[in-house]
């Protein structure tokens, strides 16, 4: 098998491809194809879900990351033992199915755009919540750190524990621990609720602007380094993404923040939808 040739960066919802493999997935069926519309789960960073749809009519109920060794060996998921893009190895989509379908067969393969979109607001939304985010904390560093794309003290890079894209949100979790008054950020008074309300002024005056979004996206191959792109007010903003996005900040509608913090760990909930 060769490397997925993926068209969701694109925004592409179908196609129609050859099974080209098909391998294990406990006690289900993963279908891998030449080309698919179809984003799977990353093993390094699932913060995206994969896509629901099917495939040759079938339901797809999971779609996740496969990758070949050049003996020919596929390992998928979590078990994968490399990292992600290893040369020599082949990057693949594997579609999970309860009932097989032939190698060698034409099928169509449908996304549920409406699960897609959401997901891909969620995911926008994400991003331009950690931008003002790092915005709002930018005055509590005692120390030079490491610039987000707009400028301010990139928070978000230097303590995020994990990140989970849902319909039209996400839920970041962050550690306020030893490591981060190391590099210079203290949480000593903060009153998270101002943050939040810091955060959602910006938040609207971005989604009020109709910044534009784009993704680079600079070869086929599902482990490409795409790149999300946002030409906000303040400048271009871009950051490193192999997710789905929408078009524009205006398709969000209203984008929220709120914190909730439980010893040292703070967890974010962004929200979007709405009017703005």
């Amino acid at each position: 098998m060769r490397s997925t040739v993926v068209t969701f960066p694109d925004g592409r919802a179908a196609g129609r491809s050859e099974i080209v493999g098909a391998v294990p997935v406990g006690d289900r069926h993963g279908l891998v194809v030449a080309e698919t519309p179809f984003h799977p789960l990353d093993h390094t960073w699932p913060d995206q879900p994969a896509d629901r749809g099917t495939i040759g009519g079938l339901p797809v109920v999971d779609c996740v990351t496969g990758a070949q060794s050049s003996t020919g060996e596929v390992f998928v998921g979590d078990a994968i033992p490399v990292r992600r893009g290893t040369e020599g190895w082949e990057w693949l989509v594997v579609h999970v199915t309860e009932t097989p379908l032939p190698v060698g067969a034409e099928v169509e393969l449908e996304v549920d755009a409406g699960f897609r979109a959401a997901l891909s607001a969620g995911h926008t939304a994400c991003h331009l919540a950690a931008l003002a985010v790092n915005a709002a904390l930018a005055g509590h560093w005692r120390k030079e750190a490491t610039p987000d794309p707009l400028g301010h003290p990139d928070f978000d890079q230097a303590a995020i524990v994990s990140s989970r894209i849902e319909p039209h949100g996400s839920v970041d979790v962050y550690r306020l621990g030893k490591s981060l008054r190391k590099k210079g950020f203290s949480a000593e008074g903060l009153d998270f609720g101002k943050v939040a309300q810091q955060a959602n002024e910006q938040l609207a005056a971005w989604v009020a602007a109709g910044a534009p979004v784009r993704l680079d996206v600079p070869g086929p191959g599902l482990t490409a380094r795409r790149t999300w792109h946002c030409s906000l007010p303040e400048g271009e903003a871009s950051i490193p993404c192999g997710g789905t996005h929408v078009g524009s900040t205006a398709e969000l509608g209203r984008v929220e923040v709120a914190f909730s913090l439980e010893e040292a760990t703070l967890t974010m909930r962004t929200t979007c939808g709405g009017p703005s």
